[in-house]
């Protein structure tokens, strides 16, 4: 399924699984190669609502900060 990235750098994004009939929204921090490049599961979720109180604490984005992966 696709995922949601943010508008400002890229290196947020929030993927979108659907296991056993459930949503599973995982929230990734990319690193940029110059550094070493990598990713960093900051969290799992079941519902927007979570995801939102996650993005919140773990993150200077906002749900409105998101757009629809290409």
């Amino acid at each position: 399924m696709r995922g949601w990235v943010c508008a400002c750098c890229g290196r947020w994004q929030v993927s979108i699984e659907r296991i056993s009939g459930r949503y599973l929204y995982r929230l990734v921090r990319y690193y940029p190669t110059e550094v070493g490049g990598g990713r960093n599961v900051l969290g799992e979720v079941g519902t927007v609502d979570a995801l939102e109180r996650l993005l919140r604490a773990r993150t200077p984005l906002t749900l409105a900060d998101l757009r629809e992966a290409a």
